[in-house]
């Protein structure tokens, strides 16, 4: 999905190539990727090709870079993406560790889900998040999620799996 929403610290926009060197900067660095679905990456090469791969005319992905109104420096990406199995849309976020605790993710995610929800259906949005992250249990709470269960997910290349929890919340 295409999309530039503005809060009032943020700027939300489809990435564009050029900003791999930013995003290096939080997919670069292992406490961030910590309990992310993607490993560390080493290469800054490789931040540039993921943003070539995204699709923003994909109706079911509303994935943007978090920039800082202040300085127009990206400094991290969020979104949700739709499960027609659940007939539910999905959260996922990552930041910068510079910027964390500031309140910058529950801003950033509240206002896409507000754009998907003025051109879209939202019927439901869940999040899983490890076990060990707390600090994502608390973004869940503050988009007015609550439990919905226990499972478990693997890092995309198989090297780790994580206990996890999903949090859920209904509109209808």
């Amino acid at each position: 999905m295409r999309a530039c929403i503005e809060t009032n610290r943020l700027i939300l926009k489809n990435m564009a190539p050029e900003n791999y060197k930013e995003q290096f900067k939080w997919c670069g660095d292992p406490e961030v990727a910590k309990y992310m679905i993607y490993s560390v990456y080493t290469r800054e090469e490789d931040c540039k090709t993921y943003i070539e791969s995204l699709n923003p005319d994909d109706p079911n992905v509303c994935d943007l870079g978090i920039f800082l109104k202040e300085t127009g420096e990206a400094i991290g990406m969020g979104g949700f993406t739709y499960h027609p199995e659940e007939d539910a849309w999905e959260v996922g976020y990552n930041l910068r560790r510079d910027m964390w605790g500031q309140g910058i993710v529950p801003e950033a995610m509240k206002a896409i889900l507000e754009y998907i929800q003025g051109i879209r259906e939202v019927k439901a949005i869940t999040g899983t998040f490890a076990v060990e992250n707390k600090k994502s249990s608390r973004v869940m709470e503050k988009l007015g999620m609550t439990y919905w269960c226990e499972c478990e997910f693997t890092k995309l290349d198989g090297s780790e799996k994580f206990k996890a929890i999903r949090y859920r919340k209904d509109f209808v």
